[in-house]
């Protein structure tokens, strides 16, 4: 799986997949009967945690832009993602269908990423192979808020003085049912090797949830992802996780879990 698309799959995943089985999510949708700090900033995080903390499915529409403004580069993916939890676990379904590079004009370009709590799955119709990576034992399955806490910066589920701690988070705004918060990395943060800064649009009207993030690494990239036309704790068909590869693939490469 390429490293940009492996970026926007980190990205979308930690901003809508809920706890899971995982003992914070109790935690998390406690948290508007605790007191709140009257810090404007924290009391957006927190109200983010308890959306966030409450979903069981979420289905949208989604643009992915990279960005890349020393080569003024450009590309757009657009395509529809899939999260629900069951009894078994969650599963994640985001399948690109589209692409438009700079300028030019809309193409097709399938791609498809599955993640069942075990086994990250891409379906790459442009080289006609697949690729079955395992993310985790098979007794002991994760959730992909989970898989995504492990590298990237969980905001909306850390608890804000936690966040602080990595960010300089500031309110830059509110307009037309959105708040914008601007996160700088700091010095000293655990993730200062891998980005500058986080732009977050958060849904405050509708969904408490953000309809658009924006991340920047330390070569001035842009991975942005817009959320369009969200459904939130809508029932999803546990058929839209199940797939085959379809004929005339290679056998897929299957890459196993490390020790």
């Amino acid at each position: 799986m390429g490293n940009i698309v492996l970026k926007a799959l980190v990205v979308v995943m930690f901003f809508v997949t809920g706890c899971g089985g995982d003992s914070r999510a109790d935690e998390v949708l406690a948290l508007p009967s605790q007191d709140v700090n009257t810090d404007p900033v924290s009391k957006i995080l927190t109200n983010l945690q308890y959306a966030a903390g409450g979903l069981k499915s979420y289905q949208c529409k989604i643009e992915y832009l990279f960005s890349q403004p020393i080569l003024e580069s450009k590309t757009l993916r657009m395509g529809n993602l899939y999260y629900a939890r069951f009894d078994g676990g969650s599963k994640l379904r985001i399948e690109f269908d589209a692409l438009t590079q700079d300028d030019g004009p809309m193409q097709k370009n399938r791609d498809i990423y599955i993640f069942d709590g075990h086994w990250l799955t891409h379906i790459d119709y442009q080289i006609k192979q697949a690729q079955k990576r395992q993310l985790a034992e098979a007794n002991e399955p994760i959730d992909a808020f989970e898989l995504v806490k492990r590298t990237f910066p969980i905001i909306g589920f850390d608890r804000s003085e936690d966040l602080k701690k990595q960010f300089d988070v500031n309110l830059i705004g509110e307009s037309n049912g959105l708040v914008h918060l601007f996160l700088k990395v700091k010095p000293d943060s655990q993730y200062k090797d891998d980005y500058t800064s986080v732009d977050v649009w958060i849904d405050t009207a509708k969904t408490g949830l953000p309809e658009k993030v924006a991340t920047t690494n330390n070569n001035g990239d842009i991975y942005e992802i817009r959320f369009i036309e969200p459904k939130v704790n809508e029932m999803i068909n546990e058929k839209v996780f199940e797939f085959t590869i379809p004929n005339g693939f290679g056998k897929p490469e299957v890459i196993p879990l490390k020790k």
